[in-house]
């Protein structure tokens, strides 16, 4: 039996433990990892400064080191969530449905956990603590497998969660990291039938499409975001200029940043110089269409459809003047990954078209893309965003984690 067979061999040993566990149960644990976490806040700080000096060392961008960065607050960030879970219902046992047939028989629908859940993510260690808190809650054995760059923050966090879980009296494989970062274990896990019942990929729009063309193993397609903000003509340009802003600046290395801009050829040259100042600010780098150029002026790069289809979670952005709502539309539906897209205007009507035509997992008017986030919906933490239209779609909470079992119930029914 092979690395990665063995952890399918442990993870489904401790399934039925985890699964048939009670609420009060898993709250102890959850509760002993937030402990856990603070309490070695320290060392998961030493072993991620490991990490930080590779990366650096490799040329990571400043973007994608801040999504590696765990300081102090973002350690009581992780604890606080885990904190958070603990206070959510349960999903596990709750009657969705129920009826009798009419031979008798007693029909109830009701939540059951998936199973053994696999993540593949790339540079966020933050990661390893809500993937593993959120499987736990909803009744799931764990394997997570981070990206190389983390290795040293994920190996440290996965053994403190172990020992948090095994102190209240569950299997410590509950939870696992994938300690081996080749290539050839990441692709053994994708085809780890029989052990593992669904497999969530979490990171760029590369990672993802790999993860879709070569597992045999369930997927559910997650994280990539080329998201986009349209300012629509009758936009109140002090708002766009605020929501493209926090959706582009506020943290650009996430997938619910905005990627491009899009602008009404009406508001165009008073919209475009407004957010060109702010954007200095950040340092953001522009590319633009021949019209951006013209108002911008020539040190704007022309922008290309690579641009227009990059996810570039860094300070850039590319952006496009489009005739009217329609163009808007058809240039969304072109290059966006259906994660989250926005709309700034006044027109009711436009803000209902657009929510009844773009197709993404989160549609909004006149608010920040930064708010697709399951903390911001109040699920608590999330698993990751859904951008598919089966199983799930959008922030996966607890709910998100769970399947369906029928229990029927009769008194000697034949059929």
């Amino acid at each position: 039996m092979n690395y990665t067979e063995e952890l399918g061999r442990k993870a489904k040993a401790a399934e039925p433990v985890i699964a048939s566990a009670s609420t009060k149960l898993k709250d102890s644990a959850l509760a002993a990892i937030s402990k856990a976490l603070i309490e070695n806040t320290d060392l998961i700080i030493a072993e991620n400064a490991k990490d930080i000096a590779a990366a650096k060392e490799n040329g990571m961008t400043d973007a994608k080191i801040d999504r590696l960065k765990l300081d102090k607050s973002r350690i009581e960030g992780m604890a606080k969530g885990v904190d958070e879970l603990i206070a959510l219902k349960d999903p596990i046992g709750q009657v969705t449905d129920g009826f009798v047939r009419p031979n008798g028989l007693r029909i109830t629908k009701t939540r059951v956990p998936l199973g053994v859940i696999g993540i593949i993510f790339e540079s966020r260690p933050n990661v390893t603590v809500d993937a593993a808190a959120l499987c736990l809650k909803a009744g799931n054995v764990v394997i997570l497998k981070g990206g190389k760059e983390a290795i040293n923050s994920n190996i440290c966090l996965g053994s403190i969660m172990r020992k948090a879980v095994e102190s209240q009296g569950l299997p410590a494989d509950v939870i696992q990291v994938v300690e081996n970062t080749s290539r050839e274990t990441t692709t053994a896990l994708m085809k780890l039938n029989g052990y593992v019942d669904v497999l969530i990929p979490r990171g760029s729009a590369n990672l993802i499409q790999a993860v879709v063309q070569n597992a045999t193993v369930p997927v559910i397609e997650t994280g990539a975001g080329n998201c986009h903000v349209y300012v629509d003509s009758s936009a109140d340009l002090d708002m766009a200029v605020e929501i493209t802003d926090n959706a582009k600046t506020q943290r650009p290395s996430v997938c619910n940043a905005i990627e491009s801009l899009l602008v009404h050829k009406d508001v165009a040259e008073k919209f475009l110089p407004m957010i060109a100042e702010r954007f200095k600010e950040h340092n953001v780098k522009i590319y633009g269409c021949d019209r951006t150029i013209a108002i911008l002026g020539k040190d704007i790069e022309k922008a290309t459809e690579t641009e227009y289809a990059t996810e570039f979670n860094d300070f850039i952005i590319a952006v496009k003047v489009v005739d009217d709502i329609d163009e808007a539309i058809a240039h969304i539906r072109k290059y966006s990954t259906r994660h989250s897209e926005c709309i700034v205007t006044k027109s009711l009507e436009n803000a209902q078209k657009f929510q009844r035509q773009v197709d993404a997992a989160a549609v909004y008017v006149n608010a920040s893309t930064r708010f697709t986030d399951g903390g911001e919906f109040g699920f608590g933490a999330e698993i990751g965003i859904s951008t598919q239209k089966l199983h799930a779609r959008g922030p996966m909470g607890l709910t998100e984690l769970t399947t369906f079992k029928y229990l029927i119930d009769g008194n000697g029914q034949i059929r």
